[in-house]
């Protein structure tokens, strides 16, 4: 599943051009077409349509693990791309991907088609991305969170903090990859009780969270499924799918465990398990 990195790299395409494509804002909708329904949540395919026709693509932005489309007063287009999702615009008459579940022909006469072949993804058009987003935990960069704030939330945890990582009520935006990686560098192991965290140890996991983050953003993202090509990410993973291989602190070999019902690598010299 794309993280945060991957989802903010295709809004920065989306919005100020990039992956070899333009920007698409102030493109208008000329034509609508729906190849797969369950993909659509609300309002109905029908209607999601309809609403669309006419509309001027005004901003793209990211919230967490989704994708947000403004279309002025028309309301907000949010995706959620989940395993294999993607957003991709095709100049005028270039075939659509074979996996497109739908797509929007622009008065330019070129396509933004959503490129979702195991059909997990999913889309709604909403008058308030509240609707969709509201349940969300604070953005890894927010700078309210500080790192007082970040320890205070971590002691009224209990369970172990990778799974408390990729709860997108806890924290928005990370997954598997971006969470073993920063565990890594904060020295945490990833079974570790969330409150059992010192003061000093949750300021440095908030730092080696929002360090990945940036390198995987900088690197337009990691590109380790067939899905996400042109990232870079994944040659500089320090743990992650680097079973065996010596960590590049200390030279021991990664181990994998699970975690969560996740694989999880980490390296058992620099990140020791503790308790409270």
């Amino acid at each position: 599943m794309p993280e945060l990195p991957e989802v903010e790299t295709i809004a920065r395409a989306l919005r100020d051009g990039g992956r070899g494509q333009p920007s698409i804002v102030g493109a208008r909708v000329a034509a609508v077409e729906v190849r797969w329904q369950p993909v659509i949540v609300t309002p109905s395919p029908a209607a999601w349509a309809a609403h669309l026709i006419d509309a001027v693509l005004t901003d793209v932005w990211r919230r967490g693990k989704y994708l947000v489309l403004e279309w002025g007063k028309t309301g907000y287009l949010i995706v959620h791309l989940r395993m294999s999702g993607d957003l991709v615009v095709l100049p005028p008459g270039q075939p659509v991907p074979k996996h497109t579940r739908w797509l929007l022909r622009f008065a330019d006469g070129r396509v933004l088609a959503f490129d979702n072949p195991r059909k997990f993804g999913r889309t709604w058009l909403v008058a308030d991305p509240a609707e969709v987003l509201g349940h969300l935990g604070p953005e890894p960069f927010d700078p309210a969170l500080t790192p007082a704030r970040f320890f205070a939330r971590l002691q009224q945890r209990r369970g172990q903090i990778k799974p408390l990582l990729m709860n997108q009520r806890f924290l928005a935006g990370l997954g598997n990859i971006y969470t073993d990686e920063a565990l890594h560098r904060a020295q945490i192991h990833p079974r570790t009780a969330a409150n059992c965290l010192s003061a000093e140890q949750a300021q440095r996991l908030l730092a080696a969270i929002r360090a990945v983050l940036r390198e995987g953003i900088a690197a337009n993202g990691a590109s380790i499924d067939w899905m996400y090509r042109g990232g870079t990410f994944q040659n500089t993973f320090r743990v992650y799918h680097r079973q065996g291989e010596p960590c590049y602190t200390c030279y021991t070999p990664v181990e994998r465990i699970q975690v969560g019902q996740r694989s999880t690598f980490f390296c058992p010299r620099c990140q020791p398990f503790q308790t409270c």
